[in-house]
């Protein structure tokens, strides 16, 4: 996996990390593009909270900035990073697959099931 991918992923994972930021995320999901202000007068945060959490969503890439009438600047949402993000996961989880499959099998062998108290008082040795 290139290491910028890795890099885009970590951020992103960082910036989904915080609930107040996935709620502004989720706001602008279902709303569309919105103001600071606009996203205040949604949630349970200050302007200058959610300007805060806006910029470090911008530097994840997670929204973007568009000027607006009157100086306002509206923030959209972009998936490219989450789309990078979703690709580490699925990476990962193909790394995972084959051994995780693999000792599943392993251990449905009827011989090489877990050990149980009743196979203890059996004297089956299970190591």
């Amino acid at each position: 996996m290139p290491p910028d991918t890795e890099a885009v992923a970590e951020q992103v994972f960082t910036a989904l990390a915080d609930p107040t930021r996935r709620a502004i995320l989720g706001t602008l999901a279902a709303a569309g593009p919105a103001t600071a202000t606009d996203l205040a007068a949604r949630l349970p945060i200050t302007r200058q909270a959610v300007a805060k959490h806006l910029a470090l969503l911008a530097d994840a890439g997670l929204v973007t900035a568009e000027p607006g009438e009157r100086r306002r600047v509206r923030y959209r949402l972009r998936s490219a990073p989450m789309q990078v993000a979703q690709q580490f996961l699925a990476a990962l989880a193909r790394d995972w697959d084959s051994p995780l499959a693999a000792l599943k099998n392993h251990l449905d062998q009827p011989d090489h099931g877990p050990a149980t108290a009743l196979d203890a008082t059996q004297g089956r040795d299970h190591r």
